[in-house]
């Protein structure tokens, strides 16, 4: 049983990962509600950005499609595709060239067989396996009044998996920001003074990657604090 100050500390806790990733979130919105407004001086829309990067890679054949939503804008290593939302694929700010350039980061990454990447992507099927499993654990334990046993525990090792996931997910969206403003420079696709917008832009996205790991690991420690004390 948890003592008093314990279970306050463990709340504590969870209001701290909650107000964390609000605010990363609030940042990156905040940034491009921003950029989305200001326009590129050449008039070039998100697709077009992206298709001019993908070319002078070597990338002729990956094709970009719309997609639906908000920020849905990502790229499809087994399809190879990039799909962009639709404020993303035809706007002319400078929100849209940085979120196509981004995604087209991805792109290179694959092209260039990132180990980040591929490591990423043998470790989603991983992840999927071990909550899927754990959550049909803590079901069955539930549903048969065992006053889920272990389900701390089980609650740890998702955690703990996605934590990692997290982890390996870091340096490669660090580097997609990167190879993105590097090759807007490189083709001269914005105007000098544009490319400290694309910058604020992606930097305020990349926080809510590193603010997800800050979350994980405060949730991850919350529940070994109650296993702790549970024993």
């Amino acid at each position: 049983m948890l003592y008093g100050y314990e279970n306050v500390f463990t709340i504590l806790l969870m209001f701290l990962a909650i107000i964390i990733v609000t605010y990363a979130q609030a940042k990156v919105t905040g940034s491009y509600r921003k950029y989305k407004n200001i326009k590129n001086t050449k008039n070039i829309s998100g697709f077009e950005v992206a298709r001019k990067i993908l070319d002078a890679n070597g990338l002729s054949d990956i094709h970009i499609v719309e997609t639906r939503g908000e920020l849905t804008d990502h790229y499809d290593p087994s399809r190879k595709v990039i799909r962009l939302s639709k404020d993303i694929f035809h706007g002319t700010s400078i929100a849209a060239a940085s979120v196509a350039a981004h995604e087209v980061g991805h792109a290179i990454q694959d092209k260039d067989n990132y180990g980040y990447m591929k490591i990423r992507a043998k470790l989603v099927p991983v992840v999927n396996l071990i909550t899927y499993i754990g959550y049909i654990v803590i079901f069955i334990s539930a549903l048969f009044g065992s006053g889920l046993v272990g389900g701390v525990e089980i609650g740890i090792g998702i955690i703990l998996a996605t934590l990692i996931f997290q982890i390996v997910t870091l340096p490669v969206e660090f580097d997609a920001s990167k190879r993105a403003k590097q090759e807007l420079i490189k083709l001269d696709i914005l105007a000098d003074g544009e490319v400290v917008g694309v910058k604020g832009m992606l930097d305020a996205a990349a926080l809510t990657y590193v603010a997800s790991v800050v979350s994980t690991l405060l949730s991850l420690l919350r529940l070994v604090i109650m296993a702790r004390e549970r024993d």
